[in-house]
């Protein structure tokens, strides 16, 4: 799973916290703040509220995050004794900003790859899931059970992530191009632009629900969807490498038992927005 930080941004952090080192103290608590960079804008891991409420967290920029991500990291905060401070940001600026400094964790639905060994590092995962296509209630693919169903489908996916490449194992589709974030493509399927779009479970159930009757969920027969590696379907936290809060984070993300992460994520699934962009 998977997605250009701004100068707007740097400025914002330079207010904050000088952009400089990983942690800052807080000088109304004394507690250090750990900073965890999100998109805030990849339901339901995590997305944007106008309003504060009982589960987000206040954005620097403007705003509130809320999400299955905004959960873990107040767990992860909590259990290190730090306040959290979410940092919103484009998905392609959050492996730099974890080692320019401006964040100390990436917790955004992010897959472990080779790829993004080579600059950060990875805790164990903290939710996995499976890989399947969004459609329109009154599509044709409504009823589909395999991929040879969608053969001939426009398919979309988003850039830079599984989603994307996933898409090639349609026979004969027309792979759509990537959008940068997934409200785009949700925006795109509910126009028309596209017949379906990729998405792991939680967030193709999270999406439907938050659409009414106008999305539906393909669920594909056993060995009819897609062939990926579990460890391509789980997300992991970012952090960077030799960080000596590496061991801390493991930790306090191992205490978190399988039965409240899955409770995260159905009472974030239940809560999300509607989608807008």
């Amino acid at each position: 799973m998977m997605r250009r930080l701004m100068a707007s941004l740097c400025a914002a952090s330079l207010i904050l916290a000088g952009c400089s080192g990983n942690t800052d103290e807080d000088s109304t608590s004394g507690r250090e703040t750990l900073r965890v960079g999100m998109e805030c804008n990849y339901a339901p891991f995590n997305w944007t509220d106008a309003e504060a409420n009982e589960t987000n967290v206040p954005l620097s920029s403007g705003g509130y995050c809320d999400g299955y991500d905004v959960a873990i990291a107040k767990r992860i905060a909590d259990s290190l004794g730090m306040d959290l401070e979410i940092v919103k940001m484009e998905w392609d600026s959050l492996t730099t900003s974890i080692n320019s400094g401006i964040i100390d964790l990436i917790i955004a639905g992010m897959t472990d790859t080779p790829e993004r060994r080579e600059s950060i590092d990875f805790t164990d995962p903290y939710y996995e899931s499976d890989m399947t296509i969004i459609v329109r209630s009154d599509s044709p693919y409504a009823n589909a059970t395999s991929l040879e169903d969608f053969s001939g489908a426009t398919i979309a996916g988003q850039m830079g992530t599984l989603y994307d490449t996933v898409i090639d194992q349609i026979p004969n589709v027309n792979h759509a191009t990537a959008m940068e974030n997934y409200p785009l493509l949700v925006q795109a399927l509910l126009s028309g632009v596209v017949d379906g779009v990729t998405a792991e479970t939680p967030v193709g159930q999270g999406n439907v629900a938050a659409n009414g009757d106008a999305l539906t969920l393909v669920e594909f027969e056993s060995g009819k969807g897609f062939d990926v590696d579990l460890t391509d379907t789980s997300v992991s936290i970012g952090i960077k490498k030799n960080s000596e809060l590496f061991d801390d984070v493991q930790k306090a993300l191992a205490s978190i038992t399988q039965e409240e992460r899955d409770q995260m994520m159905k009472d974030a699934a239940s809560r999300q927005p509607a989608n807008e962009e």
